[in-house]
């Protein structure tokens, strides 16, 4: 799955959601996850309830006409991450 670059998480390259407990969920090119969290790039994020969207509805939405990118990058601490799933698998679901 995903490219394969020395040094790298098997996820690097390839567009995940990243969800937390709280009220955010993350949308990006995962660049690395390491022991401190994960790097994305060309990031978008939503708090649940904004716009009138649920987090998951938000997600749909963007897994149907894409991400538009707020933040360049993005560090999302292990300790703020409930999971992370390609961006794919949500279309597929």
């Amino acid at each position: 799955m995903g490219t394969f670059h020395d040094g790298k998480h098997e996820l690097h390259g390839i567009t995940v959601v990243v969800d937390t407990p709280g009220a955010e969920v993350y949308i990006g090119r995962c660049d690395d996850i390491d022991d401190r969290g994960i790097v994305l790039l060309d990031v978008d994020v939503h708090r649940d309830g904004d716009g009138g969207w649920t987090k998951m509805d938000w997600v749909r939405q963007a897994a149907r006409v894409g991400v538009w990118v707020r933040h360049r990058r993005v560090v999302v601490p292990l300790a703020e991450i409930e999971s992370v799933k390609p961006l794919g698998q949500i279309a597929d679901e």
